[in-house]
């Protein structure tokens, strides 16, 4: 069953808070990144590039947890499990440059590289936790 991120653990990842995402290996090992973070409409949107592992874990198998800890508080942190309920690469260009403005505070993504295709991942959660 979905639920909606919201409240603090919206305020959370909304913040320029780092999000570890944590993917099942193909041995059933876990994967896990950091990677920039935003939500809208209730659930968390990543943005990666193809042939990344986690997007290739995802691909296999959609089940994800994201880990988004306060940074101006490290004991309060927001847990997000859930499934991957779409990936696009519709927008994922824009999405980055708006996700760079967020973290780095610039109009651009400046680590693209040529021939990158980006993508946008989409996470429903099953179950939220806020600590702290």
């Amino acid at each position: 069953m979905s639920m909606k991120i919201e409240g603090r653990a919206q305020e959370i990842l909304k913040d320029k808070n780092f999000c570890h995402v944590s993917t099942l290996r193909p041995d059933g090992s876990v994967h896990t990144a950091p990677v920039w973070v935003d939500v809208s409409d209730g659930v968390a949107h990543l943005n990666t590039a193809r042939g990344r592992a986690w997007l290739k874990n995802l691909e296999r198998d959609p089940r994800v947890t994201l880990t988004v800890q306060n940074l101006a508080n490290p004991y309060e942190y927001v847990e997000v499990r859930g499934r991957v309920s779409a990936l696009s690469d519709e927008g994922a260009d824009s999405d980055i440059d708006a996700l760079a403005k967020k973290y780095m505070g610039v109009d651009e993504y400046p680590m693209r590289r040529p021939g990158e295709q980006r993508v946008i991942v989409t996470v429903e959660p099953e179950h939220l936790y806020v600590a702290g």
